[in-house]
């Protein structure tokens, strides 16, 4: 009897895996597969579970496949039979350890499935800045009606469809936030790492990252949608942020460490930069005294932007069913993580 261990029950709400997709999973269990649902909760938060529990390490020895949330080298080490691991999230750098490389597994994450809940808050925040709704924010709770910073021509009010679009990572996520902005009149350029892919749904042109310098001071709006890897790291470090044009606002909802949180700030400090949305910071939790928590033209949340209860608990089942039916038979993998890539 071929084994998977599903290994879902998240300290976090949003992560925890709904009872529906539990049974779900145990109804379509395909033929010579037997499931063990591992009921002891763990962190699982970013890239993965951070410590595997007792209960999963005594079902993980006889496991050929494994579901939860990244993999560690104590999980790995104890389980010599597995030769499939999906992930749910779609971070998966910390995963990709010498040990990984080392084992037989076949790694597969969930990569595309928060893409709409992410663009669309990628959408609120850029309105946030383009339409001055931080300025009428600030005006409400100090109970005052004042017009002037909306009228000024200086003001930095401006219609969407005046924006340019740098999209870095033009991937599902990518692709999702071209096709919004868009859809509402702006042009968009995104970054990849292999531009011969082709051009993404939503975007006029597509460059490779040796370009980047080259299209950065067409990013009035610049999202950062790259995954988190030894070549991202820093990629919009303070000698890139200063090629963006003036009254630029820049998007972060990949990893906090793909953005230079010292050039950042000096650009909005300076009034250089119009804006920030910041999803995701390079310390999570954000510390109580960071700056981006009170400054004005910051936008914070807290690592949700993909958040979305029922659609992405939907996509992300589905997608896992089909793999494991693939697996089964034998077919090729969605979402085969490149281990050198890094994503």
């Amino acid at each position: 009897m071929r084994r998977l261990v599903v290994d879902m029950q998240s300290s976090a709400p949003h992560m925890r895996l709904p009872a529906w997709a539990a049974d779900e999973i145990t109804a379509n269990t395909p033929d010579g597969w037997e499931v063990a649902h591992i009921a002891t909760q763990s962190r699982s938060l970013g890239n993965g579970t951070n410590e595997p529990s007792a209960e999963t390490l005594a079902a993980i020895p006889a496991a050929e496949a494994y579901f939860g949330y990244g993999l560690t080298p104590p999980l790995l080490a104890a389980a010599p039979g597995l030769r499939w691991a999906h992930s749910a999230s779609a971070g998966i750098g910390e995963s990709i350890t010498p040990e990984l490389r080392e084992s037989r597994v076949v790694f597969t994450n969930g990569a595309g499935i928060y893409a709409e809940p992410m663009a669309d808050t990628v959408l609120g925040g850029v309105l946030h800045f383009v339409r001055g709704l931080d300025l009428a924010v600030r005006l409400q709770a100090a109970s005052i009606w004042d017009r002037h910073p909306f009228v000024d021509n200086n003001g930095g009010i401006r219609e969407l469809s005046e924006y340019r679009v740098l999209v870095i990572g033009a991937g599902g996520i990518g692709s999702a936030v071209a096709q919004r902005l868009q859809a509402l009149g702006c042009t968009c350029i995104g970054v990849r790492r292999r531009p011969a892919l082709g051009i993404p749904a939503g975007f006029t042109r597509v460059v490779g990252p040796d370009a980047l310098e080259e299209v950065l001071p067409l990013g009035d709006i610049t999202v950062v949608a790259a995954p988190l890897t030894d070549g991202t790291r820093s990629l919009l470090d303070g000698g890139r942020m200063a090629l963006l044009p003036a009254g630029a606002i820049v998007v972060n909802v990949a990893r906090g460490p793909l953005v230079d949180d010292a050039a950042l700030l000096e650009g909005l400090e300076s009034g250089r930069l119009r804006g920030a949305v910041l999803d995701v910071f390079s310390t999570e939790p954000l510390p109580a005294d960071s700056p981006w928590w009170q400054h004005p033209r910051v936008l914070v949340t807290p690592h949700v932007s993909g958040v979305s209860p029922r659609r992405t608990w939907q996509r992300g089942i589905a997608l896992f069913m089909d793999n494991w039916r693939r697996w089964s038979a034998g077919e090729r993998l969605h979402n085969v993580v490149d281990l050198d890539a890094g994503y």
